[in-house]
């Protein structure tokens, strides 16, 4: 009997074993996260077999067949309650700006993008939650860069809050931006507090609530301030973790080989010899110097 014939109970077990699965492989350590994943295992087995079943296809090759679309159902599941919280956050800030994109290093010189925007803005906080998720791979890699990332754009939104500076630095004027300078400051005093007990070896794990809770807030500044695309440049770290996974993902699809020894790129580094605190104070450098740049773009122009 196929799998395809046990649902939705069928798909309901398959997606048990496919998130508790999910919650190792993506959790970094087993029991991080563990009942959301499985959750949204149990959700996304059901979704990835009707969709399965919708589009024609036969059992996708038995039980290991069936756990995979069970984890592409759970993925895709994900993505899409991801989405639709960053299209309701990505709704609520727009109400209060204006739809345009500003370009770093250029003054006034902006993209009207329209209704186009909501889109956009909704793909910067999904996809800022993403990558930060990718980095938490080690103890205190990911909080640092958050912290310092954080630090950044307090400064950038309580200039970008001042009509007089941004009139002086050529940045875009957002009314009542500067506020989120105290967000950002809390932000920072928590991944300080948190970093004190997830320094190797840590006691406390981020796990997907923390690093999407974070990375989603990161974007959402960014959005709110208008500086999307200085926070690529202040959150380069997360940029190139989430790029390292791509590009491993779609080169090894294409040739069969991999780019990198491991992805994401911080574990390229340990298979290369690097040790873990090696691999986090160098990326904790990375960052700094990536948040030295950005703020260069509030010049430089």
């Amino acid at each position: 009997m196929s799998f395809f014939d046990l649902d939705p109970i069928g798909w309901m077990i398959v997606g048990l074993l496919a998130g508790g699965l999910s919650s190792i492989l993506v959790g970094g350590r087993a029991a991080r996260g563990c009942l959301p994943n499985i959750l949204v295992g149990i959700l996304g087995g059901i979704v990835g077999g009707t969709l399965a079943k919708g589009a024609g296809y036969g059992d996708p090759g038995g039980f290991t067949g069936s756990v995979f679309v069970a984890l592409l159902g759970s993925v895709i599941l994900r993505l899409a309650l991801e989405f639709v919280v960053a299209g309701i956050a990505a709704w609520l800030i727009v109400s209060q700006i204006n739809t345009n994109l500003y370009l770093p290093f250029l003054t006034g010189v902006s993209i009207p993008l329209g209704p186009a925007y909501y889109v956009f803005a909704a793909f910067v906080i999904v996809g800022a939650g993403n990558a930060v998720n990718l980095t938490d791979g080690l103890d205190g890699l990911a909080i640092m860069p958050v912290i310092i990332a954080s630090g950044t754009f307090a400064i950038i939104a309580y200039l970008a809050g001042r009509a007089d500076f941004s009139t002086y630095l050529g940045i875009p004027h957002v009314p009542g931006a500067g506020e989120l300078a105290i967000f950002c400051a809390a932000i920072m005093g928590a991944g300080l507090a948190f970093l004190w007990f997830n320094a190797p070896p840590a006691a406390v794990f981020m796990g997907d609530t923390g690093s999407l809770a974070l990375g989603g807030a990161l974007g959402a500044i960014a959005v709110a301030s208008h500086h999307e695309v200085v926070l690529a440049i202040v959150g380069g770290l997360f940029v190139l973790e989430a790029v390292s996974v791509i590009v491993q993902v779609l080169w090894f699809k294409r040739t069969g080989k991999r780019v990198f020894r491991m992805a994401p790129i911080h574990h390229h580094f340990e298979q290369l010899g690097w040790s873990e605190s090696n691999v986090v104070i160098r990326f904790w450098i990375i960052a700094i110097v990536l948040a030295l740049i950005g703020l260069s773009t509030l010049k430089l122009r």
